[in-house]
């Protein structure tokens, strides 16, 4: 990690290409701004698309106050749950197996920390359908646009490029 309490410690990864981790440098800048909107502290997390969990492991670590998992693919999942056991974060952490469409709007959440397949085109669906005030999605482009074609009022406040990762920041806006 990162950050945090458990600072220099590291994570698994499953083998292949299946799952593609958030780099130390992205996880870092994010949070880093997270922290300076006071969003981490104490807040509910969802981590979707989860894979190894790093985002939501940093999460927690920078003093989240829990944080639900979702991801689909079993090999991950294993991996995902070891590293939580490991990490000694069972009792401030949720696993859930499935898609992330299935369950998203189920959560009730503070802040979402998404990060699916580069190719993911469900941006617009996902955003219209989740209980939180402030979403973190990583993209392989700049999902700017996606801030007038949601009907939830999502406004994007923050979008930077990453080499290969675009991080875009979208606030819930109050109609």
């Amino acid at each position: 990690m990162v950050a945090g309490e458990l600072r220099g410690r590291r994570i698994e990864a499953p083998v292949g290409g299946n799952t593609r981790p958030t780099t130390d440098k992205v996880r870092e800048a994010v949070f880093n701004s997270l922290g300076s909107l006071d969003l981490i502290r104490d807040a509910r997390i969802a981590d979707l698309f989860a894979g190894t969990g790093a985002l939501g492991i940093e999460a927690l670590s920078r003093g989240a106050a829990h944080c639900t998992f979702v991801e689909r693919d079993r090999q991950a999942v294993h991996i995902l749950r070891d590293n939580i056991e490991r990490l000694g974060l069972a009792d401030r952490s949720r696993v859930v197996i499935g898609d992330v469409a299935a369950h998203a709007g189920q959560l009730d959440v503070d802040v979402v920390l998404a990060d699916p397949p580069y190719d993911f085109d469900g941006w617009g669906r996902l955003l219209d359908g989740l209980k939180a005030s402030f979403v973190v999605a990583e993209a392989g482009r700049s999902l700017e646009a996606l801030e007038g074609l949601t009907e939830s009022g999502w406004k994007a406040t923050r979008s930077k490029r990453y080499g290969r990762a675009w991080v875009t920041f979208f606030e819930l806006i109050e109609a």
